[in-house]
């Protein structure tokens, strides 16, 4: 009778490398070996694994290359599992890793069901995520560029005595600082411009944004989302991006907990023993969140631009904003006065505002969006 064959793959930019676990613990765990990294190969490589009618349940790791290989198998109705690397268990002192090893882990575990799956985004999904991470990446760009330029003055002495730094005051005094040098000067110049090239780039990744969001699955749930203080268009379409589904989760601790923003813990019989948050999971979701707590911190009120952002949202959800400001408000308060460190208070914060925004998904379900063409 045909039985089942796990099937781990090792994936690189050029190659796969290809391990077959056959069904029951005793069977033996074999090396089928390297492709090249193309769909054809792929298909035949399978094709022949799974000669005489073997259901095949195929793994691999996330990385660089993407989901690719999980729509191919998709499309030739394999079943295929993507899991993340830094869930692969690994044994101590093992200091042997090739791709062969890899690979036959793969499948072992796939075997044993001992992996767990990352929730893979459709094509749609992932076009949003990507113009949202170019956006970040143009940010980080831009505040590395305006940091090299403040850097240059201080070096040569030059100092704003204004208040605020990069508005009109400040543009106006750059533009009257001359150097004795002219390759000096062109330098200055050449900084100038970079800041002014990301600011301008910024600003047309938020208006592509903008076009993407109002066309996408989930864009109600990133519009309901700016209900919650402190969550504008980027953060709430950074945090749907990178989360993915949120109902998924069956509860807000899952999402805590995947977000990373739980405890760390390390007990072993009475003694128990809690530090830091995990941060696993997504980082630039978790970051987003740390950055959107810090407006709590203020006492609860709706101002004009949290008004004008409510203004089309339903009642039900900004009902759930509005409790999620005043009880976070609280909190802020309450642990700052008992002398817990800003930091923590902020991260405690935050993996509430986790539990609220799992509140707002599960009363915003995706509407079906006709595709483009």
């Amino acid at each position: 009778m045909a039985g089942k064959k796990f099937i781990g793959l090792d994936v690189h930019q050029d190659t796969i490398a290809i391990a077959v676990a056959d069904d029951g613990v005793d069977s033996e765990v074999r090396y089928f070996g390297t492709i090249a990294n193309r769909p054809e190969a792929l298909h035949s490589a399978l094709k022949k694994i799974g000669q005489g009618g073997s259901e095949l349940r195929v793994c691999y790791e996330s990385g660089p290359c993407g989901f690719i290989i999980y729509r191919l198998l998709a499309k030739l109705g394999v079943d295929c599992m993507v899991i993340s690397p830094s869930s692969m268990p690994r044994r101590p002192g093992d200091r042997v890793k090739t791709d062969r090893r890899d690979a036959q882990t793969l499948a072992r575990l796939l075997r044993a069901g001992e992996l767990v799956a990352v929730w893979v985004p459709d094509e749609a999904h992932e076009a949003v995520r990507d113009v949202v991470r170019a956006r970040r990446q143009a940010k980080d760009e831009l505040g590395a560029a305006k940091s090299t330029l403040k850097s240059f003055l201080l070096r040569h002495g030059r100092r704003f005595n204004g208040k605020a730094i990069w508005g009109k005051a400040h543009w106006g005094w750059l533009s009257e600082q001359k150097f004795a040098f002219p390759h000096q000067q062109f330098v200055f110049e050449e900084y100038k411009r970079r800041i002014h090239d990301l600011i301008a780039r910024c600003n047309r990744l938020d208006d592509v944004l903008k076009e993407a969001v109002s066309g996408w699955v989930l864009g109600p749930l990133v519009h309901a989302l700016q209900a919650l203080r402190g969550i504008k268009l980027t953060a709430a379409a950074t945090l749907v991006a990178e989360i993915g589904d949120l109902h998924r989760f069956d509860s807000p601790k899952q999402l805590m907990a995947w977000l990373g923003l739980v405890p760390a813990e390390h007990s072993s019989g009475k003694r128990i023993r809690r530090g830091e948050i995990t941060r696993s999971g997504n980082a630039a979701a978790r970051t987003m969140l740390i950055e959107s707590a810090w407006h709590y911190r203020f006492p609860a009120r709706e101002g004009r631009s949290l008004i004008d952002r409510n203004a089309e949202i339903p009642e039900d959800i900004r009902a759930i904003a509005w409790k999620a400001q005043v009880r976070l408000c609280a909190k802020f308060r309450r642990l700052v006065a008992s002398g817990k460190q800003t930091v923590k208070v902020v991260t405690a914060v935050a993996r509430e505002l986790a539990g609220f925004i799992w509140d707002i998904a599960r009363q915003t379900p995706p509407v079906a969006v006709e595709p483009r063409r």
